[in-house]
């Protein structure tokens, strides 16, 4: 059996551009892809703290280092420029897999830098 599980989590990135008239996409930093493990047009939910808007698109490399996260295409009318995103990746795992499965969580800060990594959610509490 296989199951759907979180791969990877970027948690509260700041949208940096939003080109409605750039090829659909959303580049993110690629330092940030590279310590996600989210690989270049590899599938990704995007949640927007801002709007409510939760659409798929497709990852694709920005220069490492810059603090990118620009929504492309028609994806940029679900995103503007400061709006707080979610991105998220998952993958499919089977049972021995799912016995070491952790995901990797990376909250970032408003510049897009990496605040801290985590591999659990904490209990929510009642």
């Amino acid at each position: 059996m296989q199951s759907t599980m979180l791969q990877t989590k970027l948690h509260r990135a700041t949208v940096t551009h939003s080109e409605l008239h750039y090829e659909g996409s959303c580049a993110i930093d690629g330092s940030l892809l590279d310590l996600s493990g989210i690989r270049e047009y590899q599938q990704i939910e995007i949640y927007n703290v801002n709007n409510g808007e939760r659409f798929t698109t497709y990852a694709i490399r920005a220069e490492n280092n810059s603090g990118v996260i620009s929504v492309n295409g028609a994806a940029a009318r679900r995103a503007a420029e400061g709006d707080i995103l979610i991105i998220c990746a998952y993958s499919n795992y089977n049972e021995a897999e799912l016995a070491v499965f952790k995901p990797r969580l990376i909250y970032l800060n408003e510049s897009n830098g990496v605040k801290e990594t985590k591999n659990a959610i904490p209990v929510q509490a009642a």
